[in-house]
C-alpha cells in the first residue's frame, strides 16, 4: 500500500485517553469513526464525527479528509446533524439561560459549512430571523443571534434576497439607534454591508433605511471595531451604487466633509490604523480619485470653445499681466507661442492624462498666479535648450501623479496603501500638482538640465514624489517641506546607499562574479569611448563677446595616435579626417584639465556661467605651453570626451556616465550569467530583422493634429 494512503494521527475525547491510529485514507470515514467509537466502547457511531482539535475546528468529511497530515490531532465530537438538532431545540427553550448558551455555541460552530448545511436544512436560519424581528431578547442573546446568523449567511447557502423587509428594517434600526449595545451595532453594520454587496435591490432598501448622518456619527466613537464596520458599510454603498446614486452619496458625504471627518476622528486621533480600516480608507481614496478618470481619458478637442478659453486664460495669465509692463506686445506674443503652441495642443492629445492636465494647469494658474507667472517667465527668458517647458512638464507631471495615485485603476480587494494626506485635502491631485510643478523647476536647475535631459528630470521628480509619499505625510505643508528637502543631491546619495546595501546583501559568489566581470566591462566602455572620439564631435567657439560665431570639429585618428581638428561650416555633419588641417600627436598631450582649471575659463574668470564651467575641458601639449580648449554641447559629450582622453593618457575613467553604464552592464551581465539555461538552445547568430511593413498607415501624425 502506498505510503501516502496511511496517515498517523491522534484522536482525543474529553475524559478518555487519546487513541493513536493509522488512518487509512481509502477506508470510508464512517468505518474509521466506528473503529474509534469501538476503542472507547461508545454506542451509536452515527452520532459522532471527527473534527480538528486545534486552530479552526472544522469537521472532517469525505471531501476534505485528504487535507489531514501526519501528526494531526483530531477530536471525536457530536455529528453535525445531531449538534444542529440539539441547538435548534435549545434556541427555542423557555429558559433564557439555555437559549443564550445555545445561541453562543451556534455562533461558534456556524463557521463550519458542514454544520451550517445541517442547521439550515432544519430551517434554523428562519428561527434566527424571527428572533431579530420580534426584538424582545436581552442584548447578549441578540448579539449571539446576529453573530450566528451572519456566520450562516456567509456560506452562501441561503440568498440574502430572501430576507424580509421587516428584518432589514430591524437591522437598520439597530444601526440608527443612538443608545444600543456596541456588539449589536457592530454585527448589524456587518450584516448590512453583506446585504448591500449582494444585490442592487438590497442596496436600495438599505440606502432608504440607514440614516447616513448616524452612519457618519459611528466614525466618531472610540470603539475601533464600530468605526471599521461603519467605514466598511460606507464603502459598500459607494462601490455598489449606480452612477446617479453614487453622485448623490458623494454630494452628501462631501457636504459633511467626510475626508476631514475621517482625518480628525480616525487618522489623527489613532496611534495606528488597523489592517481592515486601512483597506477601507484605501478603497475610499481609490473610489474618490477615480471620479477624475473621465477627464483623464478625454483628449484635447481643438474645436471645443471651453477648452480654447482655458488655454487662452493660461496664456493671458502668464504673459499679459499688468505687472509685466517691461515686456513689449510682440515679445509677449512670441513667448506665448513658444510656450503653449509648441507643446499644449500636441501633448494634450495624449490620454491619459488628457484634459486632466489642462485642469491642473488652470488650477495652478488661478490659485497661485504669482508662482505660475514666475515659472513661465523665468524659463521663457532662458536659452531654448535650457528652458524647463511648463506645458510639457505639466502634462508629464499630471500623468506621473495619476500613476502614483492609481487614478483609473479599480481598488484591489487586498489593497491597504492609502495616503493620509488625501484625507486632509479636498483637491489632492491639484494641490500636489501645484507643489510638484514648482519642484520640477527647482530640480531642473539643480540638475542643470537641458531639453535632452527632460526624461531624466522627470524620473528624479517621480522618485522625489514617491519617496515622500511613502513616508505618509499627514498634511500638504508637511509633504511640501519633505519633498523640497529631498533635492537632487539627496536622491543621488540615497541611490548610492541603496546600491551599496544591495551589494552587501549579495551572496559571496555573486560578489566574486561581479569583481571578475568588471575589468572586461571597463574595457568595453574604454573601447566605446575611443570609437566615439574616432567618430568626432562638433564644437562651438565662444568669442570674447560671448557670441557663438564659429564651429570646429575634432576627431581621433583610427590608430589612436593623432587628434585632428579644424574649422568647419555650419551644415557640416562628419568631415573627412583629411580636411582637418590641425593635429596634435597623442604622445605630446601632457594633461587633461576640466572646469575652472581650463585656460579659457581662467581668461574669462567672473564671466562664465556655472553650466559653462561644468562643460569645459582642455588638453595641454608641448611642455604645457599650448592648449586645445573645448566646451561640450551637453554633459553626455563632456563625459564621453573626458573619459576617452583619460584612456589615451592611461588614466582611469571617472565620469558619472561611466559609473552609470558600468552599473547597468554589470547588472545585466550578472542576470544573464545566473539564468538557468540548461537544455535551452542558444542560437549562434542573432535572428534576422523582419522586413518593414508594406505601409505605415497605422502611424499617427501628431503634426497634423497640432495644425
Amino acid at each position: 500500500m502506498p505510503q501516502q494512503d496511511i496517515v498517523k494521527i491522534a484522536i482525543q475525547m474529553p475524559g478518555a485517553y487519546p487513541q493513536l491510529i493509522q488512518l487509512d485514507q481509502k477506508k470510508p470515514l464512517s468505518a474509521v469513526i466506528k473503529e474509534v467509537c469501538d476503542g472507547w466502547n461508545l454506542p451509536g457511531p452515527d452520532n459522532y464525527a471527527l473534527q480538528y482539535a486545534d486552530g479552526v475546528q472544522t469537521y472532517i468529511t469525505e471531501s476534505n479528509r485528504l487535507d489531514i497530515k501526519n501528526g494531526c490531532i483530531l477530536r471525536l465530537t457530536k455529528a453535525p446533524g445531531r449538534c444542529a438538532e440539539d441547538l435548534y431545540k435549545g434556541i427555542q427553550s423557555s429558559d433564557s439561560g439555555v437559549r443564550c448558551d445555545s445561541l453562543k455555541q451556534l455562533a461558534c460552530v456556524s463557521t463550519d459549512v458542514t454544520f451550517a448545511q445541517e442547521f439550515i436544512s432544519r430551517d434554523g436560519h428562519s428561527l434566527l430571523v424571527k428572533i431579530v424581528e420580534d426584538a424582545d431578547e436581552a442584548p447578549l442573546i441578540m448579539t449571539h443571534t446576529l453573530t450566528g446568523f451572519m456566520e450562516l449567511m456567509d456560506h452562501g447557502i441561503v440568498s440574502w434576497e430572501n430576507l424580509s423587509a421587516v428584518f432589514i428594517k430591524k437591522i437598520a434600526n439597530f444601526v440608527n439607534a443612538k443608545v444600543l449595545d456596541a456588539s449589536i451595532q457592530q454585527v448589524s453594520l456587518a450584516i448590512l454591508e453583506s446585504m448591500v454587496l449582494s444585490s442592487s435591490s438590497l442596496f436600495q432598501q438599505v440606502k432608504q433605511e440607514v440614516t447616513l448622518e448616524r452612519l457618519l456619527s459611528h466614525l466618531q466613537v472610540t470603539n475601533q471595531q464600530i468605526q471599521t464596520k461603519a467605514m466598511a458599510l460606507l464603502m459598500a454603498l459607494l462601490q455598489t451604487a449606480g452612477d446617479a446614486d453614487r453622485q448623490e452619496l458623494f454630494a452628501f458625504l462631501g457636504m459633511k466633509n467626510l475626508r476631514q471627518y475621517i482625518y480628525k476622528n480616525i487618522i489623527h486621533s489613532s496611534a495606528s490604523v488597523g489592517d481592515e480600516m486601512a483597506h477601507y480608507l484605501y478603497v475610499l481614496q481609490s473610489v474618490t480619485l477615480n471620479h477624475l478618470e473621465p477627464r483623464m481619458r478625454m483628449p484635447l478637442d481643438s474645436y471645443n470653445q471651453d477648452q480654447r478659453e482655458i488655454l487662452h486664460g493660461l496664456r493671458q495669465a502668464a504673459f499679459e499681466t499688468e505687472s509685466e509692463n517691461s515686456l513689449s506686445h510682440e515679445r509677449r506674443r512670441s513667448l506665448c507661442a513658444k510656450e503653449f503652441k509648441n507643446h499644449s495642443h500636441s501633448d494634450l492629445l495624449r490620454a491619459p492624462p488628457g484634459l486632466l492636465a489642462l485642469d491642473t494647469m488652470a488650477y495652478f494658474a488661478s490659485r497661485y498666479p504669482d508662482a505660475y507667472s514666475r515659472f513661465v517667465l523665468e524659463n521663457s527668458s532662458r536659452e531654448d535648450k535650457h528652458e524647463c517647458p511648463f506645458a510639457r512638464s505639466s502634462i508629464q507631471l499630471t500623468l506621473i501623479l495619476c500613476e502614483i495615485l492609481r487614478i483609473g485603476e479599480p481598488p484591489s480587494e487586498t489593497g491597504s496603501n492609502y495616503h493620509p494626506i488625501f484625507f486632509s485635502q479636498d483637491r489632492l491631485l491639484e494641490e500636489l500638482f501645484c507643489v510638484c510643478i514648482q519642484l520640477i523647476n527647482k530640480t531642473w536647475k539643480e540638475m542643470r538640465a537641458t531639453q535632452e535631459d527632460f526624461d531624466k528630470v522627470m524620473q528624479v521628480v517621480r522618485e522625489q514624489i514617491t519617496r515622500t509619499l511613502s513616508s505618509k505625510p499627514t498634511s500638504l505643508e508637511l509633504f511640501k517641506n519633505k519633498v523640497n528637502a529631498l533635492n537632487y543631491s539627496e536622491i543621488l546619495k540615497l541611490r548610492q546607499t541603496e546600491r551599496l546595501h544591495q551589494e552587501e546583501t549579495l551572496a559571496p559568489p555573486v560578489l566574486e562574479l561581479k569583481e571578475r566581470l568588471k575589468p572586461e566591462l571597463l574595457e568595453l566602455i574604454r573601447q566605446q569611448r575611443l570609437n566615439r572620439l574616432c567618430q568626432g564631435t562638433l564644437f562651438r567657439k565662444i568669442s570674447s563677446r560671448r557670441r557663438q560665431d564659429k564651429l570646429w570639429y575634432c576627431r581621433l585618428s583610427p590608430n589612436h595616435k593623432v587628434l585632428h581638428f579644424g574649422d568647419v561650416e555650419e551644415d557640416t555633419e562628419t568631415p573627412p579626417i583629411e580636411s582637418l588641417q590641425e593635429k596634435i600627436p597623442v604622445a605630446d598631450i601632457k594633461a587633461l584639465l576640466t572646469g575652472k582649471d581650463c585656460p579659457h575659463m581662467k581668461e574669462n574668470k567672473g564671466k562664465q556661467t556655472k553650466e559653462g564651467l561644468d562643460l569645459a575641458f582642455s588638453i595641454t601639449y608641448d611642455v604645457e605651453e599650448y592648449s586645445l580648449n573645448f566646451i561640450a554641447s551637453s554633459r553626455t559629450d563632456f563625459c564621453l570626451w573626458t573619459d576617452g582622453l583619460s584612456v589615451l593618457l592611461g588614466r582611469d575613467m571617472s565620469s558619472e556616465c561611466m559609473r552609470s553604464e558600468l552599473d547597468i552592464l554589470l547588472s545585466m551581465e550578472i542576470k544573464l550569467r545566473l539564468l538557468d539555461l540548461e537544455n535551452v538552445p542558444i542560437p549562434d547568430c542573432a535572428p534576422p530583422v523582419p522586413k518593414p511593413p508594406s505601409n505605415f498607415n497605422f502611424c499617427y501624425d501628431l503634426s497634423q493634429a497640432e495644425q
